[in-house]
């Protein structure tokens, strides 16, 4: 097929795949699918809760319609999906979105149809999980029928400068002709150009191992945290020293969530275990990352004890909930962390955040977001939101044996009694 007969339908209308409807609906006949049907009302009316999108551009995108409804997915030849691909409790990749998708498109899949995937996975899964489903649910035979793509995302959630077309995107197709159309595709909408990788597995290895890099390299300075902690040196000082190299890599210590790098490392594990590997330093990075919530949440509580504070029923404030700064992203924050280990020791928690939707944090966390602020005998500033820069800390403070701890190094030094 040439592009001019692409008719794009985009499956998932999250961080990930709005956005993407939106800049494809410029050019092509795009529908942005979601099952869930306020969500594609609010769209139809400009409004995006993810903020990735503001009102003008959606409205921009002159080709782009909105569904809640399978049947108008029949019209399309191109699917492109971006649904979630979470970890379950016991940190195991959840295809569990992915396969529905799947089998909800091999339902409507025609002959000469592309079905290509974006999200999160692990190498192998395009063609040994969802292909599998396609080929159940349509009677079609992959690489005869229908075809398959991998492009991984590179969303930013909450960037407004590195946006989708200003990224480099990794195409791939499962054979080299349609591998070439899905290059051209993205290459269109995509400013700053793709790299045709040679096959699915090495594009979906590529999104695995950039988020599994960052996360060894933030557990390496989270693990000097702890270290220096127990010298009594601060760790971004250490930091700011080291960084006079010149090659030096500048990571901050801090918690580890989010949609990408608190989950892809497990997917990658995952699949190496299944081989017979059990990787050894992805594995041992997920551990320091993932214990730094409690960490944070005992350090604050070891420095009340040292002021005089009687820890329980002492009250404490949390501020922020989200995932990262300036931004409503709730997914697998490890805030919640710290809330929870802060009311083991028998404190009274507020959580306040301006960007997150206390409907879904409720939903997600089973907590309430506090709306009005009162005083305080511990303050964690979880979350370098802007509006934080602005809070009267002195009034928040109970007494002078308040605590305040920055994980982010957000405040004036001279503010707090210690941080990351």
């Amino acid at each position: 097929m040439h592009l001019t007969d692409k008719k794009i339908a985009v499956i998932g209308l999250g961080y990930v795949g709005l956005p993407l409807a939106v800049e494809f609906g410029k050019i092509y006949s795009v529908l942005g699918f979601d099952i869930n049907s306020q969500r594609v009302k609010e769209l139809a009316n400009g409004i995006d809760r993810t903020l990735e999108s503001n009102e003008e551009e959606i409205k921009s995108s002159v080709n782009l319609k909105f569904s809640s409804n399978k049947e108008d997915l029949s019209q399309y030849n191109v699917f492109i999906v971006t649904v979630p691909t979470p970890i379950d409790q016991f940190n195991a990749p959840d295809l569990k979105p992915l396969l529905l998708a799947s089998e909800m498109l091999g339902s409507i899949l025609k002959k000469g149809d592309i079905v290509i995937y974006e999200s999160t996975v692990y190498p192998g899964c395009t063609e040994e999980d969802c292909v599998p489903v396609l080929e159940k649910f349509s009677g079609l035979k992959f690489n005869h029928d229908f075809y398959c793509g991998y492009s991984p995302e590179r969303i930013n959630p909450g960037d407004k400068v590195n946006t989708l077309t200003k990224i480099m995107k990794v195409t791939s197709g499962s054979t080299p002709e349609i591998a070439e159309v899905v290059d051209q595709l993205y290459k269109s909408v995509i400013l700053a150009g793709t790299h045709k990788a040679p096959s699915l597995k090495v594009a979906e290895a590529s999104k695995a191992i950039e988020n599994a890099q960052r996360d060894v390299n933030i557990s390496f300075v989270n693990e000097l945290a702890l270290i220096f902690d127990r010298m009594g040196i601060d760790t971004q000082d250490v930091l700011e020293a080291a960084g006079t190299k010149w090659n030096f890599l500048k990571y901050k210590p801090g918690l580890v969530g989010g949609h990408c790098i608190g989950v892809d490392p497990y997917y990658l594990a995952h699949k190496a275990e299944s081989l017979g590997y059990h990787p050894q330093v992805i594995l041992s990075g997920r551990r320091v990352n993932d214990n730094m919530g409690m960490f944070v949440a005992n350090k604050v509580v070891k420095l009340m004890i040292q002021k005089g504070s009687v820890i329980k029923g002492a009250k404490a404030l949390v501020l922020g909930i989200t995932f990262k700064e300036n931004c409503p992203d709730i997914r697998n924050s490890k805030v919640i962390d710290i809330y929870k280990e802060l009311k083991q020791f028998g404190l009274e928690v507020d959580v306040y955040d301006p960007h997150a939707d206390s409907q879904e944090v409720e939903k997600e966390y089973g907590l309430r977001i506090t709306s009005e602020l009162g005083s305080y005998n511990a303050i964690v500033l979880a979350v370098s939101h802007n509006e934080f820069l602005n809070l009267d800390y002195q009034m928040l403070k109970a007494d002078a044996k308040s605590v305040i701890f920055d994980i982010k190094s957000f405040l004036n030094r001279g503010l707090v009694d210690s941080r990351l």
